[in-house]
């Protein structure tokens, strides 16, 4: 550091000091007032916010939406013996008719076996129809509203569109769950909108709850490490700081939260407690030989560069993210360089009172075995320094080994698999699936003419045929195909005009006016299959089955598109995973010129990309080999880490350049930031390791793999930086 940046650091530590008290009364006033704002964040539970406003299956999602209406379904099964008697049929006619007047329901839409075999208050000539066609009613019906059992059955229900239910859909599906678990026979709640509404409410309820337990625990560990409450008290307030100064400001900007942006409050806990448990140690070690007051302003002098490069380059590193389409991700790029910056401002008003506060010294302590760690990180120096061939070769292979994992990778697009087993998703999800077939609900939508004809109409019987057909390993892959035909066939008569069919269609409008309107839209000339298959398959499977139906679909009619919340969830993850590949080029390219300008030296900025660059392969690598699948917590595991582990190299460049400027050489001056800097990488590295820790123990699966392969990664950048960067660095002096 040159004399003028010295001199301008020495007079924002004269600043500091001078109005500390000041600084320190307005963050806590500034943090009270805010707090009201900030709780008022909110969270954006849509499954269009997760997809880029131009991807392919969201606009054919879109599309069919406008065209056929809402198709949201919520299926609630149960075991019903003797459902086909009169005693069964009258048992389920009664619990249909609760669940229809739930509000947020869709009463008339409503669909069960009762309705389907035997409608009340429909004209004679029509009850009659049924009733001659009862067999091919109830064939049309298994597998859908009764088992193959006929133990079996379910009821299905349309929701309102959400802008004309009085009510939110988690009110709707809190009193749907009520009542099935007050049914005689328990009842179990599955569905497309269930599942979508159950990960925000995991990912909602856990982050908070967890962010909690995380904090307790982290104050726990660095009182163990400190040995005195003030040091606890000072990280802890600000990382409460920064997150409630970010959150007010996105609701000021009128942003919201969603599914990735979520993780904001771990990811600032990182950033401010590896922030501040730097200042703590370089603190201390200044208060061996001055007094409290210039132990502080030789700390801001010395540790001021590297803290406002830590969060500058966190920042550029989560500003990558602003080049994704997909909202969430986007947003959280947003928030998460707009917090880094404000964990600067946050530690400038809150750090230099808090240490000083009060007359009474209350210095950090030193931790339990301390001394070992020192004589430990010294050990690893010397052995780097004397085997740096050796290094050099074992790193080279770990990294060759982790990139052949890469080809290993796969997505998990089995949505279930983002919960636990014994959560009541998952546990409804077996129950029918094993009775009543797949739970998964889609569609695709083929070209129809303004006037349906009987030739179009034989080539709609033919596609439902080869769609039925469908096979893979023996088993057939679609549970349920519905098409127009289906019902039309039932009514007697002849259709061999488009009259007739007309007048077929108007009969069955009178007992089931949604029937046409759901499948046929003569305005946007589209019509459409209503497809089911399993929900708990293999990834690749519903890969295939989504293909295999398109390319049956499209041998017979032009444009045909799969679509549907199944579909939309099985490529949710390629989605995500597709736009950070570009996001962690740019965080790499932009890290790397930040810390080229941090310290004049492009030697230095590629330098230091590769200690956090190693960590980021041997994860990912890792999941490869160990068979984890992609989920929404591991797609943008490369960005993030590469955004987090980046500050360690900093606070490493700059101690070791510190001690090049007292005159040591390049060997001793790795040695002396070892036993400095090295201290302050392990004690954040393992604090937040211990505090991540939290996170295996969420409902929701993606939290889990996000917790364990952060902490992973920054265990792996704590490791890169205490042997890699050394070497590299010897090897930039010379």
């Amino acid at each position: 550091m040159d004399d003028l940046h010295k001199t301008r650091y020495r007079m924002l530590a004269d600043f500091l000091l001078r109005w500390r008290l000041l600084l320190l009364v307005g963050s806590s006033v500034l943090t009270i007032l805010l707090y009201g704002p900030a709780s008022r964040l909110d969270f954006d539970q849509s499954i269009e916010s997760l997809y880029a406003p131009d991807d392919s299956h969201l606009l054919a999602y879109l599309k069919s939406k406008s065209t056929f209406g809402g198709d949201e379904f919520v299926m609630v099964a149960w075991s019903e013996p003797d459902v086909l008697s009169n005693e069964g049929m009258e048992r389920v006619r009664v619990f249909s008719d609760e669940l229809s007047n739930v509000s947020g329901v869709q009463k008339e839409s409503t669909q069960d076996i009762a309705k389907s075999l035997a409608p009340q208050n429909r004209p004679f000539v029509l009850n009659a129809i049924l009733r001659r066609s009862a067999d091919k009613m109830r064939k049309l019906s298994e597998r859908m509203l009764v088992g193959t059992d006929g133990e079996t059955t379910a009821v299905i229900l349309r929701l309102l569109p959400e802008h004309l239910a009085k009510v939110s859909r988690a009110e709707t599906f809190a009193e749907i769950r009520a009542m099935a678990a007050a049914h005689d026979s328990p009842a179990y709640v599955v569905g497309e909108p269930v599942q979508v509404l159950d990960m925000f409410r995991y990912v909602e309820e856990d982050s908070r709850l967890l962010f909690q337990v995380s904090l307790g625990l982290l104050a726990a560990v660095i009182l163990f490490l400190f040995r005195r409450i003030r040091w606890v008290v000072l990280p802890l307030a600000v990382v409460v700081a920064t997150i409630i100064w970010t959150k007010s400001f996105l609701v000021f900007g009128q942003l919201q939260l969603s599914m990735v942006s979520s993780m904001l409050n771990s990811l600032v806990t990182i950033v401010g407690i590896a922030t501040v448990v730097h200042v703590t140690l370089h603190y201390r070690d200044m208060r061996q030989s001055l007094d409290r007051v210039d132990s502080l302003r030789q700390t801001i002098v010395e540790l001021g560069p590297a803290v406002f490069w830590t969060c500058s380059t966190t920042a550029v590193g989560f500003g990558a993210l602003l080049s994704s389409d997909i909202t969430p991700v986007h947003s959280l790029g947003l928030m998460m360089g707009m917090a880094s910056l404000t964990v600067l401002i946050a530690s400038a008003g809150v750090l230099p009172g808090g240490i000083l506060i009060g007359r009474r010294s209350a210095d950090p302590g030193f931790a339990p075995s301390e001394t070992a760690l020192a004589k430990l990180l010294e050990r690893i120096t010397d052995w780097v320094l004397r085997r740096p061939f050796v290094l050099s070769v074992a790193a080279m292979a770990t990294a060759i080994v982790a990139l052949a994992g890469f080809f290993k990778l796969h997505v998990e697009t089995d949505f279930s698999k983002n919960f636990r087993e014994s959560s009541p998703i998952v546990s409804s999800l077996n129950f029918v699936e094993t009775n009543l077939g797949g739970a998964g609900t889609w569609e695709v939508n083929v070209p129809a003419p303004t006037v349906l004809t009987p030739e179009y109409l034989d080539g709609v019987r033919s596609l439902a045929g080869k769609l039925r057909a469908i096979e893979r390993n023996g088993s057939r892959q679609l549970t349920k195909v519905v098409a127009i035909t289906d019902v039309l066939d039932l009514v007697p008569g002849l259709a061999n005009s488009p009259e007739r069919i007309r007048g077929k269609l108007d009969k069955i409008n009178q007992f089931q006016p949604e029937y046409e309107p759901s499948l046929y839209n003569a305005d946007s000339n589209r019509i459409r299959f209503m497809l089911r298959a399993l929900e708990r398959q293999p990834s690749e499977d519903k890969l295939a089955l989504i293909e295999e139906v398109e390319r049956t679909a499209a041998e017979q009619f032009d444009e045909a598109k799969a679509t549907g919340l199944f579909v939309l969830l099985t490529f949710l993850i390629e989605s995500l995973l597709r736009d950070q590949l570009v996001s962690f080029a740019l965080a790499a390219v932009g890290i790397g010129t930040m810390m080229t300008i941090a310290f004049g030296s492009p030697r230095i900025g590629l330098i230091s990309l590769v200690p956090n660059l190693f960590p980021v392969i041997v994860v990912v690598g890792a999941m490869g080999w160990l068979g984890l699948p992609i989920n929404i917590g591991t797609a943008m595991i490369a960005s993030v880490s590469m955004g987090l582990t980046v500050d360690a190299s900093i606070h490493y460049i700059s101690g070791y350049r510190r001690a090049l400027a007292r005159g040591l050489g390049p060997e001793d001056a790795l040695r002396q930031t070892h036993k400095s800097v090295g201290r302050a990488l392990v004690f954040a590295t393992l604090s937040l390791i211990v505090g991540f820790s939290v996170l295996t123990l969420s409902h929701f699966i993606p939290l889990v793999y996000f917790g364990v392969l952060v902490s992973l990664a920054m265990l792996g950048g704590l490791i890169g930086n205490l042997t890699l960067l050394p070497l590299l660095l010897r090897w930039a002096d010379r």
